[in-house]
């Protein structure tokens, strides 16, 4: 089945970096465009970012452009989310995606458990 799982959250100060990644498995990985999640306290799920099958075309949430970097290694099933210059508002639960979309208000596709980033002073 269908399996991804994110890692490399945790505490990081204001300004600081984290690198997530998601190992993603029983799909041809190299074959499906990808999605970063995030979902903070109280909100919904929103989509930090995107990136196709083959690696060439991204695309960011205004609040991340220039921050965070979305990236894929199809030879190791992994993507990644680079987030640099963290602010606290960027603290949510971050997850990887496959056919993400929302359907009459309520999100459809596959994500993973989730890891948490945290960005406090």
């Amino acid at each position: 089945e269908v399996q991804l799982v994110e890692s490399g959250g945790g505490l990081v100060q204001p300004g600081g970096s984290l690198r997530l990644s998601c190992a993603a498995s029983g799909f041809t990985f190299s074959a499906n465009a990808m999605n970063w999640l995030r979902q903070a306290p109280g909100k919904g799920l929103e989509r930090v970012s995107y990136i196709n099958s083959g690696g060439t075309t991204t695309s960011y949430a205004a609040s991340v452009k220039g921050r965070f970097t979305i990236s894929r290694d199809n030879a190791k099933n992994m993507l990644y989310l680079q987030l640099n210059s963290l602010k606290t508002e960027d603290t949510a639960m971050y997850y990887c995606a496959k056919d993400w979309r929302v359907v009459g208000g309520l999100p459809r596709g596959y994500w993973g458990q989730g890891t948490q980033v945290t960005v406090s002073s």
